[in-house]
């Protein structure tokens, strides 16, 4: 059973069409990639599945239920979605605003456990962000920001992780170390569905890819049937000029981090 099964899902808002009848299916340890230009519908989908905005038409089956169907606290323990930009308008330090992603697990009268403390804190050490722990959200740069909320999605422990452009902000280190946390959560059994602008990560990472333009699904499959010439100048209007090689091997990634291995994606 998928744990995403979207069937053909629209989208209008302001009387314009955003989604017209994307399908799209995600199951556990996969990690599908969306691309496509600025303005493709990729951000909006991500929402229709998180429950942020209710599609015009169309079916989404959360692990075989309905998503209309689920309470929101059930919701907020199965999806945790992690959004293009974070903001916070109190100095509320790091520590508190990862715990923040334990709201889903706890009842009106139940306090954070020694459990979700140790979860807080595993999710501080994987994102790099232990010696942040007693900053303000508010001191933070834009890449540290982004980590912030990264941990926060991952302190949820869901099965489902929507990530909305997890690495824009970020250097080239952390983009890696987030993109391998990413893979990390479906190798272990989790599914991420990831929007990324940059390809060579989109191929380098991702079981499959699903590329929209207008709104509409362009083209879904492994990354090498979908990474072609005709795709990228209809969906971007760009040719590829090459020397030598595959188009695949233009985007592969040509660095690996000191101390890690040259397949990142292979953890």
């Amino acid at each position: 059973m998928n744990l995403i099964d979207a069937s053909s899902l629209s989208l209008v808002l302001g009387g314009q069409p955003i989604l017209d009848g994307i399908s799209l299916q995600l199951k556990a340890g996969e990690m599908l990639g969306l691309i496509g230009p600025n303005g493709a519908g990729k951000s909006s989908l991500l929402k229709v599945i998180a429950a942020i905005v209710k599609p015009s038409a169309g079916e989404l089956l959360i692990d075989g239920r309905p998503l209309s169907a689920l309470p929101g606290p059930v919701r907020a323990r199965t999806i945790a979605y992690l959004a293009q930009t974070g903001t916070a308008h109190w100095p509320i330090n790091v520590e508190r605003v990862v715990a923040l992603g334990r709201l889903p697990h706890l009842s009106s009268w139940r306090t954070v456990s020694a459990e979700d403390r140790r979860i807080i804190e595993r999710s501080l050490r994987r994102t790099d962000l232990l010696a942040l722990s007693e900053r303000p959200f508010t001191t933070l740069s834009g890449g540290e920001k982004a980590r912030v909320l990264l941990a926060r999605a991952l302190a949820v422990e869901s099965r489902i992780l929507l990530a909305d452009e997890p690495v824009a902000a970020l250097d080239l280190s952390h983009q890696l170390e987030v993109m391998d946390l990413l893979r990390q959560h479906c190798n272990e059994g989790g599914a991420a569905l990831v929007v990324l602008h940059d390809l060579r990560l989109a191929v380098h990472y991702c079981d499959r890819l699903q590329l929209l333009h207008r709104g509409r699904t362009l083209d879904t499959g492994a990354p090498e049937s979908v990474i072609n010439d005709a795709n990228l100048e209809k969906a971007y209007g760009v040719r590829m000029r090459r020397k030598g090689g595959s188009l695949m091997d233009a985007f592969a990634l040509t660095w690996s981090k000191t101390g890690r291995s040259e397949n990142p994606g292979s953890s």
